[in-house]
């Protein structure tokens, strides 16, 4: 009989500590507090009167602050985010051009419950210019350059579809004098922006079809045209049908009615090729042909 009562109460033992040990241990968070007073502030670097989208680096500040906040997650708009625990990040948007972009903050409070605010900004994002190119300009400072006479096709002009001088192609110092004395300067700014500016000796030679456009009248020929002084270009992708192998796919306008070397009442530059010793230059004209221009560095 005690051998049973022991065997009873060895048993509910047992019981007891299996009960005991499958017990959970529970925990707490504490007080879950959604974040309040959720505030965003977003400043495109370099907005003023004259640039109100800013001044082209795509920087923006970003400061989001709330009370009761752990942590942000921050969508930029442009399909990238970012967990920011301060709540504040300078962000570079790198597209180039002028966008909007929606930036959203989910604030993240104790038990992961979010408060959300949103901003609408719109930026401006300047071309950024290849380094090969801003070199070869430029030699990293200021780099002198005049029509490469000696080379056959340094004018020339073709269908606007094609990227090569099909109908005339100039053969080596067979054109005007007023093409062979211009000197074109390419000057990289301490921003890393390129201006350009030429000295024309006297006049400058137009084509026929952008005489007119230049404030002139007669027939193509060399004119005493102002170039206006130095220029901010101003470079983007090419927006024509080039490739890569027989393009840098690189392009630049020149402001207003400026013009490399000789007038075609067209101001943007595609950069077919360019080395540290010569530049090959493509052109749509007001007549809607495509006119090339070789360039060698002068010495």
């Amino acid at each position: 009989m005690m051998n049973n009562i022991k065997s009873i109460i060895a048993i509910c033992c047992i019981i007891a500590f299996g009960f005991s040990a499958c017990k959970k241990t529970e925990y707490t968070f504490g007080q879950l507090k959604a974040p309040t007073n959720l505030a965003l502030a977003a400043t495109v670097a370099g907005v003023n009167t004259a640039n109100p989208n800013g001044n082209g680096s795509g920087a923006v500040q970003i400061d989001a602050t709330a009370a009761n906040a752990i942590t942000y997650n921050i969508d930029f708009g442009n399909g990238e985010t970012k967990i920011i625990p301060s709540g504040s990040i300078n962000y570079k948007y790198t597209t180039p051009g002028t966008a909007d972009y929606t930036i959203t903050v989910n604030a993240v409070g104790t038990g992961g419950i979010i408060s959300t605010i949103s901003k609408r900004i719109t930026v401006f994002v300047a071309f950024q210019i290849p380094t090969n190119i801003v070199d070869a300009l430029t030699n990293n400072t200021s780099r002198k350059w005049e029509t490469d006479k000696a080379a056959s096709g340094h004018v020339g002009v073709g269908p606007n579809n094609q990227f090569a001088p099909i109908w005339y192609a100039a053969d080596p110092n067979s054109r005007a004098a007023c093409q062979y004395d211009d000197e074109i300067t390419f000057t990289k700014t301490a921003n890393g922006n390129i201006t350009m500016a030429i000295n024309t000796n006297g006049d400058a030679f137009l084509i026929g079809a952008a005489v007119a456009f230049y404030g002139f009248s007669g027939a193509e020929g060399c004119y005493a045209i102002n170039t206006g002084g130095s220029r901010q270009l101003s470079f983007s992708g090419a927006t024509s049908a080039s490739t890569s192998s027989n393009s840098t796919r690189v392009q630049f306008t020149v402001p207003g009615n400026g013009f490399v070397n000789f007038g075609t009442g067209g101001n943007t530059y595609e950069i077919l090729s360019v080395s540290a010793t010569n530049i090959h230059l493509r052109n749509i004209g007001i007549d809607g042909n495509a006119w090339y221009q070789k360039l060698r560095v002068k010495p």
